[in-house]
Formats: structure tokens, sequence, C-alpha cells
């Protein structure tokens, strides 16, 4: 074994350790631990945190301390298996956003299930696109961005916007994205015994909570069924060790059917949203992604 294959097995193990620590059966308990490594990792003097009001929604502004562009905005749909996660939880990811992209950031606390299944994510994240849309941004001007469930609600909004006949985003950028609640990806078998974050059975919990009894083929649950013609620009990053990893090949693949300018990197011996975790190709990941919005989207 390399000297940098085993760096990244203790790696992958390190994370392992901590995904057991955060992870409960006791949902408040596991949402609560979410936060407090959320809270940890997004601590940092180059942003600002400020409250938002969205018409009775919960939001978190985060802007760079620096000069950074007030025209365009970056829109962020936070992951945690459409079961767990808040704009806190996701401070490791919006915090990189705002600094690397120098945009502001706007996450939001959609309802969460099992308390509030289907379509209540999608009708807050719809209710968030309509906030921007009231502050005077135009469709165009705002970057759509998502990591894991919030890939998936991410891309659910994108295909009710189209289906409402809207304008849509700039751009769209995901993180891990799950496309896929019928679970029929080979990576899902494939990747089993690799991927430290995610197994068969926390993913069949979170579809129970979420989709219920619902057809799982339904798009605005699995996005990668959906109809992605005239979409803007698409940037996708995926771990290759993750059970995932075929979510977004395939979404990719469908995009680019659909004529769609879309890019995918798949980074090496990483695993599911590796953006959150505080080194070096986290950070890199970000630059990737500013490069992306900067010359890619509209």
């Amino acid at each position: 074994m390399t000297k940098v294959s085993k760096r990244n097995q203790n790696l992958m193990q390190l994370i392992k350790r901590v995904h057991g620590l955060v992870e409960n059966t006791d949902i408040e308990k596991h949402r609560h631990s979410q936060d407090q490594i959320g809270a940890f990792l997004g601590n940092t003097k180059e942003v600002s945190y400020r409250e938002a009001d969205i018409m009775g929604m919960y939001g978190e502004w985060i802007s760079v301390n620096r000069a950074h562009i007030k025209k365009r905005v970056i829109l962020h749909c936070h992951g945690g298996g459409y079961s767990t996660g808040s704009s806190l939880y996701a401070r490791s990811l919006t915090s990189k956003l705002a600094v690397s992209t120098s945009m502001e950031v706007l996450c939001f606390d959609y309802r969460l299930a099992p308390e509030n299944p289907y379509p209540a994510a999608l009708e807050d994240a719809m209710k968030a696109w309509n906030y921007l849309m009231l502050l005077g941004y135009g469709a165009k001007d705002v970057i759509l961005t998502g990591d894991s469930a919030g890939g998936n609600l991410a891309l659910a909004l994108m295909l009710k916007l189209k289906e409402e006949k809207r304008f849509l985003p700039g751009g769209l950028v995901l993180m891990s994205p799950w496309t896929d609640m019928t679970s029929s990806g080979a990576s899902f078998r494939e990747k089993a015994e690799l991927d430290p974050v995610l197994d068969e059975p926390y993913i069949n919990r979170m579809i129970l909570a979420y989709a219920r009894e619902r057809k799982l083929e339904t798009p605005f649950i699995s996005p990668l069924f959906g109809d992605f013609a005239d979409f803007p620009p698409v940037y996708i990053q995926v771990g290759e060790n993750e059970i995932l990893l075929d979510d977004s090949t395939r979404l990719y693949k469908a995009l680019r059917r659909a004529g769609v300018l879309a890019r995918m990197d798949s980074f090496p011996g990483m695993w599911h949203v590796f953006q959150m975790s505080p080194f070096k190709t986290a950070y890199e990941a970000m630059d990737k992604i500013a490069d992306f919005i900067y010359h890619n989207a509209e």
C-alpha cells in the first residue's frame, strides 16, 4: 500500500468515527450534534452571519468580511437526508462558498421529515426563491447550490420552476447530490464497503421518512428521472468512495444528453460531501466551484 493510499485510508477511518459520533437514532440528538459540528467547522473570522426572516422561515446570510459581489447571490440547500440539517450545520460549506466566490450566500431551514414529509421541503425552497425575487434579484443573478439531499432539493426546485414556466437560475452547483431514491446505481453496492459516511440502512430510513408511500421515480423526489432540457450550466462534484457516486455520474450523462452545459469532477479517495472537512482538497474543490461560477454560469 502506498503512503498516499494509507494516509487516505486513515483519513476515511477518522471521518467514519466522527460521523458515528454525530449519527443518532434519536433524531433530535442527531440534529443537535450536527449543529454543533457545523458551528465549530464554520467558525471563521473571514465571514459574518446574519439572520433572515424568509416569510416566517428562518434563514441565514453569510457574507465575507471584505469587498464582495452584491449583484449576484448563492442560494444554498443544505443536506441531511431531508430529516436533519440546518443553516447552522451548513456553515462548514456556506462559509467556504462565501470565501471562495466572494458572493453572499443565503441558506434556509426548510421543514424536516418525518414531521414534514414531501413536499414540505420543496415548498420551502420555493419560498426561499420567491424571497430572493422579492428582494430584487433577477433569476440569472442566483446560483443555486446544494449538497447531498440539498442537491436533490436544488434539482427539484429547478424542475418545479421549469414546470411553472418561470425564469431559471444562472447556474447550478451540486456536491454529492442524492438524485435517485430508488437506489438503483451500481455504486450503491460496489462502494458499500468503502463509504465511511453513508450506508443502506441510513438511506432507507431517510427515504421512508421523506417520501413515505409516494412513487420514488417521481422527478421531484428522484430528480434523476426529470427532464433537464433548457437547464442552465450545471457543475457536479462527487467523491469516488461514496455509494452515491452513480447518482452523480448518471445525472451528468442525463444532463449532457439533454444538451445542458454540464461538468463533473470526481475526486479520488474522497467521500460523501468531503467539502465540509477542513483540509486542502475541500478548499481546492471550493476554488473549482468559484471558477465554474465565474466562467460558465450565466
